[in-house]
């Protein structure tokens, strides 16, 4: 038994880092497809890059783990059953129970250890990411001069560059001009050609300009009327400096992401809700007091002596047309009043409420990866066992398959509780419970050696339902 114990964790281990790095690798480039606009031409360092690539990676684990488990399963029960080895387990007396029954208990730790990972790591991890994405999508971008375009980057400056080189940084036909006071142009240079690059610091950029003419014109000093005085100055070579300290990236403290319900773990959730669920109950209450002084009512006639009448101290009977009027305009405008309180506190009872419904699911989530770690596993180890196929081509199709019947049943499940039409919990756990029935299922099939995805059986069953009611449709 230890042997087969060995040979199936060899069997399983092997495909599972493998798979977990390319679904990895595979979620990393939609990341970079998404926010390719966002990371390109932004002056990054290459440390930015590689950490942002690193913390979205840690977020994807998430999704990655189970659909590891179910393709790396599917591909080490195919294959043992390809190679005629589970034929060859099952000789020697072992059932297929026993023979997951290493697999199960690996697959449970693995789930343990997820559920510490989205308890204790995920949250640090979304945190950091996006912090980081935030402080990177608002970040200005570094393509400082666009060709024939008059350029505002810089605070007091309009420049103009015709065309660049290949290189980027070469430029030709340049033209700055230079606001003063009450945005006034005194000052422009032309240049035939110049060199663009930046300084030791990553502070300033710098125009070499070449062959090229300043004209600046400076105001009279003693009389507004006089004639202002015009300069202009030749250059074969010179330098301009502008700064780029409102350009470089600017990080958001942390602190002000960490309200939001991914980046707290379970203690931190609980805390939350508990006390968002005493602020709705006082709100609830705090809605009563306000409206109730509004409500004013006359009771019907008592059936019995036990039975008091209620009936408002500053009742009185009304005669005639106009008092009957009047109160009926008091009342219509106690009841707009009362509807325009309500509306404003509504939407705030609202707003609470959701955020609470979103904090409960998140607390859910953190349990699902594990669970949904052993659901995959249930489904993919019995599939592998009955379809006989190993390697990446039908494991894949049919893990992709049964992810996307997960994913797009939580994700439903998931805004159909945020909305309040479902309970958190049932919105959290929906698609694990309707993925459950189907993994025991595969599991017994597979337990009883049941051919249930020979097409042969299907075909003669199919045969013989139409040689029925080909019998029943002949006449006599």
């Amino acid at each position: 038994m230890k042997k087969i114990h060995l040979l199936l964790l060899k069997s399983f281990i092997r495909p599972f880092i493998v798979t977990l790095f390319i679904v990895m690798f595979v979620l990393l480039m939609l990341f970079l497809f998404k926010y390719i606009d966002d990371l390109i031409g932004k002056g990054f360092q290459w440390y930015v890059i590689l950490e942002l690539m690193m913390y979205n990676s840690a977020t994807n684990v998430a999704m990655a783990l189970p659909l590891s488990v179910l393709l790396s399963s599917i591909m080490t029960y195919g294959s043992l059953g390809e190679n005629y080895e589970l034929v060859a387990i099952k000789s020697a007396g072992i059932s297929l129970r026993r023979a997951m029954y290493p697999m199960m208990v690996v697959v449970v730790a693995l789930s343990i250890a997820a559920f510490a990972f989205s308890d204790w790591m995920l949250p640090i991890a979304n945190l950091k990411y996006y912090s980081l994405l935030y402080d990177v999508r608002k970040q200005k971008s570094a393509d400082f001069l666009p060709e024939n375009i008059f350029s505002n980057r810089f605070p007091g400056y309009s420049i103009r560059v015709k065309s660049k080189g290949d290189d980027g940084q070469t430029l030709n036909d340049i033209m700055i001009y230079k606001r003063e006071a009450l945005e006034i142009n005194q000052s422009v240079t032309f240049a035939k050609s110049g060199l663009m690059y930046r300084s030791k610091d990553d502070l300033y950029l710098i125009l070499k300009l070449k062959d090229g003419v300043r004209y600046q014109e400076d105001p009279s000093e003693n009389n507004y009327f006089q004639r202002q005085k015009l300069t202009r100055f030749r250059f074969k070579e010179t330098e301009q400096r502008f700064p780029m300290f409102d350009l470089t990236m600017t990080r958001t403290p942390q602190e002000e992401f960490r309200s939001a319900s991914m980046m707290m773990n379970l203690r931190q959730i609980q805390h939350y809700v508990d006390s968002a669920n005493r602020n709705v109950d006082s709100t609830v209450k705090t809605n009563y007091a306000l409206i109730k002084p509004y409500i004013k009512y006359f009771s019907l006639p008592a059936k019995s002596a036990s039975v008091k009448k209620v009936v408002p101290a500053d009742s009185v009977l009304l005669h005639g047309v106009n008092d009957q009027l009047n109160a009926y305009n008091n009342a219509a405008s106690e009841v707009r009043q009362v509807q325009d309180m309500i509306r404003n506190r509504t939407d705030n009872y609202k707003d609470a409420t959701k955020s609470v419904r979103r904090y409960i699911l998140e607390y859910h989530k953190k349990f699902n990866l594990g669970a949904a770690c052993i659901v995959f596993f249930l489904i993919g180890a019995p599939l592998g066992a009955i379809i006989r196929k190993g390697g990446l081509g039908l494991p894949v199709v049919i893990s992709v398959i049964f992810f996307l019947i997960y994913y797009i049943i939580g994700t439903i499940g998931e805004k159909s509780a945020k909305e309040g039409d479902l309970s958190p919990i049932i919105g959290s756990w929906i698609a694990i419970a309707i993925l459950l029935p189907i993994g025991i299922f595969l599991s017994y099939k597979a337990a009883t050696d049941s051919a249930l995805f020979d097409m042969d059986i299907y075909k003669r069953y199919f045969k013989r339902l139409r040689t029925r009611f080909s019998k029943v449709n002949t006449p006599a």
